[in-house]
């Protein structure tokens, strides 16, 4: 006798979703494992869990609901007991006057809608949802809310909640957890008077997410203070602290800072990658000839390579893909980082402590004579550390460092800020690259688009040529549209031309000017040309992109009343 599961596998055979092969392979190896055919062929990776929900409630006759599509609101998790909701795989999705629509994994499970109809006192309305994602919502939402009444009960006998709280442990589990597998780099949690604010930093910009209640707020802010090994007694003065959280069989470390605010502490955790996400240099979205010229400025035995741009701009990641580059057996490489962001094997990373007296300058000094090959400088900051990091590349050592300014050319001037003379940098530095992060377009949801008349005519473009793209929104982007971000970039390379420059005292505005005759293409002309190719948009290029007056290069010579842009 047929079930519900063979009438599915049945249909998605009729689609011609699966071969028959594919059924018979899933047959045999559900066999050899104990579980359907359906299970296996998800096992497999011949179907999509959704494709097989989708099949199961044709079958059934019953409402799909795609959980990712929506925002379903924690705070269901009050209507039903928990242990209900995992023993049936069901939970409240939405509660609409006198109906609650019920995401369940088996909606023919009659038995099953009876107990939830008794206990939610009101007239539902079973839907399927794939069963998983159903699984996470539940453990998300019972987690989450369960921190509110903890600390209550805490809160009367008088306890603080640290370890043994288990409802707040699970609840800043799943806040940890749900930002590692959304690729989020920063969780703000910040209480005001009436609500505890949630929200992840997702590829450069802060989305909102439902969090637990206020009520929890001091206790998640004690587990993180435990994890982070911080004064639990301290609540009037800022704190930073770190820790490494486990997820998924891997070890993310976790910067934690506090500062009290008016209602409240506010804390911001920093998710440093991990060494193993280190990408390639094309990965990174560097041009294929620009990432060649890169790879031979690495081989230098010594000299000095800069990097630009503002906080938040990558600076960070770009220094780090060329230290595992240089990271090898026969090489020393030491960094010197306020803080240590990546930890590296076998690289000596040395934190920076100004409170006892262990700045950049000074760290820097010390590792001289520690026999280093390559030294990676996290920032030059102030004078000193710029003619010691100058002379360190002079004297047979390829230093690595960053500087902030708004463009590669503009380095040269902060390097003569700093007391720097004209003939050393001549001598040492070997390159100068700027950059801007842009979010990539979601393969997942892309369409080809035409970008505004106006926004081409900004970037001299022309007419739209290109396969412009942009997304609209998928459950794999969180419906954004965009799913990760990549670098646009200019490369200035000490010419003898510029070097010549450099030594006559020229401007910043004439150095940009003959790097550009030099071969430089400046970095909106990047940005548009991995635009065309549909990676990013031109929106997000004019994004970090300013306004500036004319500037004509080999490849795209503007008419004289067009506008240029520069970083």
């Amino acid at each position: 006798m047929l079930n519900q599961q063979d009438f599915a596998v049945a249909m998605l055979l009729e689609e011609k979703l699966v071969t028959q092969d594919q059924v018979d392979r899933a047959t045999r190896h559900g066999a050899e494992r104990q579980m359907s055919t359906m299970d296996a062929l998800i096992a497999l990776g011949t179907i999509k869990p959704n494709d097989a929900a989708i099949a199961r409630a044709a079958v059934c006759e019953c409402p799909f609901v795609d959980l990712a599509h929506f925002d379903i609101s924690i705070a269901n998790a009050a209507l039903l007991p928990r242990s209900v909701a995992e023993k049936q795989l069901v939970f409240p999705l939405f509660n609409l006057g006198k109906t609650v629509t019920v995401g369940m994994a088996d909606p023919l499970d009659l038995r099953g809608v009876d107990r939830v109809r008794s206990l939610l006192k009101t007239d539902i309305e079973p839907v399927l949802c794939e069963p998983g994602a159903l699984k996470q919502l539940i453990e998300r939402a019972y987690s989450m809310t369960g921190g509110a009444a903890a600390m209550e009960s805490a809160a009367a006998q008088g306890e603080a909640a640290l370890t043994g709280d288990e409802p707040i442990v699970a609840a800043v589990n799943q806040i940890i957890i749900q930002a590692i597998d959304q690729s989020a780099s920063d969780i703000h949690l910040g209480p005001d008077e009436h609500h505890l604010h949630l929200r992840y930093r997702i590829d450069g910009s802060l989305v909102p997410r439902q969090g637990p209640p206020l009520a929890a707020h001091p206790g998640l802010v004690q587990r993180l203070k435990v994890m982070a090994n911080l004064d639990l007694t301290q609540t009037r003065r800022p704190q930073d602290g770190k820790f490494r959280f486990q997820h998924g069989g891997k070890a993310v470390d976790i910067r934690l800072s506090t500062i009290p605010t008016v209602t409240g502490e506010n804390v911001v955790m920093r998710l440093l990658a991990s060494a193993a996400k280190l990408g390639t240099l094309q990965q990174l979205g560097f041009p294929n000839e620009m990432a060649s010229r890169l790879e031979h400025m690495l081989e230098h035995p010594h000299g000095m390579m800069l990097v630009t741009g503002p906080t938040g701009s990558g600076k960070t990641t770009s220094l780090y893909s060329f230290i595992s580059r240089l990271n090898t057996p026969d090489r020393h490489v030491v960094t010197i980082e306020d803080p240590v962001e990546i930890r590296l094997p076998l690289v000596r990373q040395v934190q920076v402590n100004t409170e006892i007296g262990m700045t950049f300058a000074g760290a820097l000094r010390s590792i001289l004579r520690q026999d280093p090959d390559v030294i990676l400088v996290g920032e030059i900051r102030d004078e000193e550390t710029a003619r010691i990091a100058v002379q360190s590349a002079l004297t047979g050592h390829l230093v690595l460092s960053t500087l902030h300014t708004n463009d590669a050319p503009g380095a040269i001037a902060r390097l003569k800020d700093f007391n720097c003379p004209a003939f050393a940098i001549n001598a040492s530095v070997l390159c100068v690259l700027a950059q801007r992060l842009v979010r990539r377009v979601c393969d997942d949801c892309a369409k080809p688009y035409t970008p505004e008349p106006a926004l081409l005519r900004r970037f001299a473009a022309g007419h739209a040529d290109g396969q412009f793209r942009r997304g609209s929104g998928c459950p794999r982007c969180l419906n954004s549209g965009t799913r990760g971000r990549l670098g646009i970039y200019e490369l200035v390379e000490l010419t003898p031309n510029v070097q010549l420059a450099i030594e006559q005292g020229a401007s910043t505005a004439t150095l940009r000017t003959l790097a550009l005759r030099e071969g430089m293409k400046p970095m909106w002309q990047d940005g548009l040309d991995k635009a065309r190719l549909g990676v990013t948009t031109l929106e997000e290029v004019a994004a970090v992109a300013t306004i500036a007056d004319i500037e004509v290069t080999p490849d795209n010579a503007a008419p004289k009343d067009s506008m240029r842009l520069s970083a």
